[in-house]
Parts: C-alpha cells; structure tokens; sequence
C-alpha cells in the first residue's frame, strides 16, 4: 500500500494514508466510523488500489453490499489479481442472490487462489447452498481434506464453526456439538463464538458479573428489603404508642375509682356520728 500511495504528492499521500489506519483500526469495532473514514480516502485518491479495496472492505463490513462489491471490482481491474473473488462472491450472497455465488464458486477464477483463498471460497459456497435451503448440500461442501486435517491453520477455526452450524441446521445435533468443540479447541485468538455455541448446545447460561440491567435489579430488591423493614420499624412504634396511650387512661381511671370510695366512705362515717 506504500508504494502505491508514493505515487500521490506527498502532503495528499499523508492525508490518504491516515484515513486508511482509522478504517483498519475501527472496521471491527465500530463498522460505521470506519465507513466514514473510507469514503474521505477514496475522495482523495480513487484512482489508487489499495483505497479502493479498503473502501470495498469498509462498506462490507457496513453491510452496504452492492457499494462493496463495485469497490472490489474496481480494485481488481486495476491490479488483475484474484484475491478478492471469494469476498466478491460473498457480497452476491448478501444481495440474495446466492446462485451468483454458487457460480463464482465454480469459476475459473478459483484455481488461482492460495489455500486460504480456496477455503475461504468453500465457506461461500456452503453458506450459499444453506441460503438457498440446500442444508445436506452445504455439509458435502464444505468436507474436504482441510476440515479432516488435524493441523492447526488460520482458517481451520472459521472451517470447524462454518460446518458445526451446517450439521445443527441440518438437525444433526450431536455431530454439531462435537464440531463446535473441535472449533473451540482450534480458535486461540478467538475469532469465533464456538465456546457459547457449545455452551448453548449444553444448556449452560452465563450472567455478565458488570450487566447495569442485573445490577439494578439487585438495587431494586434491596431497596425494597430496606423499605420493608423501615415500615416494620414504624408498625412496632405505632403499637407501643398504643400501648402507652392505653396504659395512662388506664391509671387516670383507676385513680378517679380509688377518690371516689374515699369519697363515700368519709359520707358514710359523717352520717354515723349525726346519728349518735
């Protein structure tokens, strides 16, 4: 890409050159930034190669398919190679038209791509046949010698997870499940969700330790634990008020009994000693 860019005066050559590290940067993260990021390059430079493939990149990423493809196409007429074709061939699946594909899969074009390349066209196919509903179809396709290979490749994990997912819409369960464990063991930079697949497939659940949704929760059952006790708090005050209250009237009355006897018995003894 550096030579490429020597050919654009220096200060553009710049310019081109940072907006390309931005879209590397932010096309898995944040897939719309690094779209925008492109398209300032391309206007800058469209007439270079390596600006158009990353654009063709961004806006796949973005899932802007048609706009990607035009990019890739581009791309390919100005350097001849055809590394591209197994992406371009994906960008017809996510037009929905999987038979387009299906016949970029059986190209010419094929037989020039590297190993990786020719996997990574075996992974289109196959996701082209379970589009178009051909699932037993998709599982043929991708057995092949590189997914029988014990060896570890870079595209070994993606290939193991392509074909566990074709077994389980298949209906094939148990053979998925032991794919989605074979994908795990291979992916070691984790380029694949293979391990919640296959947790899924045993019914395991996770919760996220820093979910804000589980931790309001909690706040709400506390909160509402503290405002229960607080209003058994009051009812135990209240009931001893009561009791209090209860207890003076109770004193005042048996006070007014007691002066009331003194009272009779001083009429009583007055009245006796009238008579004598």
């Amino acid at each position: 890409m550096q030579q490429e860019l020597q050919s654009l005066p220096k200060g553009l050559a710049e310019d081109v050159a940072k907006n390309l590290v931005m879209v590397a940067r932010l096309i898995d993260e944040d897939p719309e930034k690094a779209y925008g990021y492109s398209k300032v390059a391309l206007r800058l430079a469209s007439r270079v190669a390596a600006v158009r493939e990353a654009a063709g990149f961004a806006a796949y990423a973005h899932e802007k398919y048609s706009e990607a493809l035009a990019e890739f196409r581009a791309a390919r007429r100005m350097t001849g190679n055809v590394e591209l074709w197994p992406v371009m061939a994906d960008c017809e699946r996510g037009l929905g038209r999987p038979e387009k594909a299906l016949d970029m899969a059986g190209a010419p074009e094929v037989q020039k791509l590297d190993k990786a390349g020719q996997v990574e066209m075996r992974l289109v196919a196959a996701g082209a046949r379970q589009d178009m509903g051909q699932l037993e179809a998709a599982i043929v396709t991708l057995q092949s010698p590189e997914l029988a290979s014990n060896s570890v490749q870079p595209w070994t994990a993606r290939l193991r997870y392509a074909y566990a997912e074709a077994l389980l819409a298949a209906g094939r369960d148990g053979e998925a499940r032991e794919w989605f464990a074979k994908a795990v063991e291979s992916d070691k930079d984790g380029s694949t969700d293979a391990s919640d697949r296959l947790a899924e497939l045993d019914g395991v659940e996770f919760v996220d330790a820093f979910d804000e949704t589980v931790d309001a929760d909690a706040d709400a059952d506390a909160d509402a634990d503290a405002d229960a006790d607080t209003d058994t708090d009051t009812d135990t005050d209240t009931d001893k008020e009561t009791d209090a209250d209860t207890g003076i009237g109770t004193t005042s009355d048996a006070t007014d009994d007691s002066s009331g006897s003194s009272e009779s018995e001083s009429e009583s003894e007055s009245e006796s000693s009238d008579e004598k």
